[in-house]
């Protein structure tokens, strides 16, 4: 897919109508395949009427659909993913190098121009008045999960992962509980688990942290106390986790501030404790 008409589509998505939503989330799943059909074959793919089509690629700054195709076929030409490389001379060069760090900086950019102070604070203070802290990656978020929890157990009590990599997710979700906190880093794809999960949380009433990609926020606003959008384009591989991870990072930050010497001593303690088990230079 080309990457422009990515990122304009992750901006822009929550402003758009249901039906453009529609249109815009069967091009950001279907990638390169949706640029070899017409306007009106995406349009009869996604439910919306031809209008609806022409108004979505208007509202992206396209004068039509001709004019992203043209501009997908540029962007090939100028770049192509990693793994079209054919000779060592075309894997020595930074033409792929250049794109992506273009597109990480442009993702990192827009993520943080777009995020809300305010959401930023309502999480820290979710975090601060929870009785425990729990944090939920599945599939290549799980590392980052892992992640969150070990900079915010260094900063208080009482955060552990939902998944533990055992797979007894009932007995997790068995000591969750009202003004437990959830923090849920996901990206496409999601495994049907999520469903299940987010509706047994409704039940007892644990508030909901959710970073999450521009097309999932619309949904992510129904289950979720706050949520904290991430732009996550990248040229092949799925989404890039680099918005996401920077996103965690500045979480633990906030909730360090909101809380303020707690934090810090939490820390003394931890560090006081590795100094004592002597596991660490």
């Amino acid at each position: 897919m080309a990457s422009r008409l990515t990122l304009r589509i992750q901006e822009r998505f929550s402003g758009l109508t249901q039906g453009e939503q529609k249109l815009g989330r069967l091009i950001l799943e279907g990638q390169d395949d949706m640029l070899a059909l017409s306007a009106t074959e995406l349009a009869e793919m996604a439910g919306v009427s031809k209008a609806t089509a022409a108004r979505f690629f208007r509202s992206l700054g396209y004068s039509d659909f001709n004019e992203v195709r043209t501009q997908a076929r540029e962007e090939r030409n100028r770049t192509q993913p990693y793994h079209f490389a054919r000779s060592a001379a075309d894997r020595g060069t930074l033409g792929p190098i250049a794109a992506h760090l273009e597109l990480e900086l442009t993702s990192l950019t827009r993520t943080f121009e777009e995020l809300n102070s305010t959401r930023m604070t309502a999480a820290a203070k979710l975090i601060a008045e929870a009785r425990q802290v729990w944090v939920l990656g599945v599939g290549l978020e799980e590392g980052l999960a892992r992640y969150a929890r070990l900079l915010l157990a260094r900063l208080r009590h009482g955060v552990m992962l939902l998944n533990d990599g055992s797979g007894s997710w009932a007995e997790a979700l068995a000591m969750t509980g009202p003004r437990d906190v959830l923090i849920l880093l996901t990206l496409d794809p999601r495994p049907k688990i999520l469903k299940p999960i987010l509706a047994y949380l409704h039940t007892t009433r644990v508030n909901i942290i959710t970073a999450t990609d521009q097309t999932y926020v619309g949904r992510a606003e129904r289950f979720s106390q706050v949520v904290l959008p991430c732009h996550v384009t990248s040229l092949g591989l799925g989404p890039s986790h680099t918005s996401m991870a920077s996103v965690t990072r500045l979480l633990a930050v906030a909730y360090a501030e909101y809380v303020g010497d707690a934090a810090l001593k939490r820390m003394d303690i931890v560090a006081d404790i590795h100094e004592e088990l002597d596991d660490v230079d």
